[in-house]
């Protein structure tokens, strides 16, 4: 299995940003890492491993990205400039990573996937950005950071305003109603995966319902006991990636 490292300064972020690239050829998947983790984690992890068939089949190739979710949402700035961190790390995505990877890979589609908060960072932008992606699959996540949960805070300190609304999937997807954005998302390959005893099953449901009222299919996978673990996520992505 091919294993190549990258490194570039970013000039949306200023700072430098870390990709690890799995395989050669397939359909090009942007991982997102976990609250406050980082690209190598899925490999150490031996959530890689887990596609390595896929991988070494030439089904996928998988673009581990960084994250900068302390510099974001789990940043002590006040609320407004979280999300707006936040929002820098989506252009970055959109005009940094995905050209790259349009440079290396030619093949049609693209995925994005993550895992817990990596799950709401590719859940987020491919509902977004419909037209972008081709496929999601969201893994342990939950969908409205501004919901006080157990051992779960709201991570915007009960602030809200327009760019807040507009980054919370259960917030903006039950509202939409132009024709042309529907069918974008009715196009999309949409897969939610939560545990029956996590936290966050009630956010997927929520979730799945606003997408039913709104006529987007989709899949939603509730698997036995909590399953937010990485033993978990090394089976979810055999089956759903």
């Amino acid at each position: 299995m091919e294993r190549a490292y990258h490194k570039w300064f970013s000039p949306i972020l200023e700072r430098f940003m870390e990709v690890l690239v799995f395989g050669q050829s397939g359909t090009p998947v942007i991982f997102f890492p976990t609250r406050s983790a980082h690209f190598y984690d899925f490999e150490n992890w031996k959530i890689i491993d887990a596609l390595k068939p896929k991988i070494e089949a030439g089904e996928i190739q998988v673009y581990c990205v960084d994250s900068i979710d302390c510099e974001s949402f789990y940043s002590k700035s006040p609320p407004a400039q979280r999300i707006a961190r936040h929002l820098q790390y989506e252009k970055y995505i959109l005009q940094e990573v995905v050209p790259f990877i349009k440079k290396q890979n030619k093949k049609k589609g693209l995925i994005a996937a993550g895992c817990s908060l990596g799950g709401y960072h590719a859940v987020n932008i491919a509902f977004k950005h419909p037209t972008v992606f081709t496929k999601v699959v969201g893994m342990s996540a939950r969908y409205d950071l501004t919901q006080p949960l157990p051992f779960f805070a709201d991570l915007f300190d009960g602030y809200f305003d327009e760019d807040i609304y507009y980054n919370m999937p259960n917030h903006f997807i039950p509202k939409i109603s132009d024709p042309k954005l529907l069918r974008q998302l009715r196009r999309l390959d949409i897969t939610l995966v939560i545990g029956r005893e996590d936290t966050f099953l009630d956010n997927n449901q929520h979730l799945s319902h606003s997408l039913n009222q709104i006529a987007v299919p989709h899949q939603l996978y509730v698997w036995d006991e909590e399953a937010h673990r990485p033993r978990y996520w090394r089976e979810m992505v055999k089956l759903y990636l």
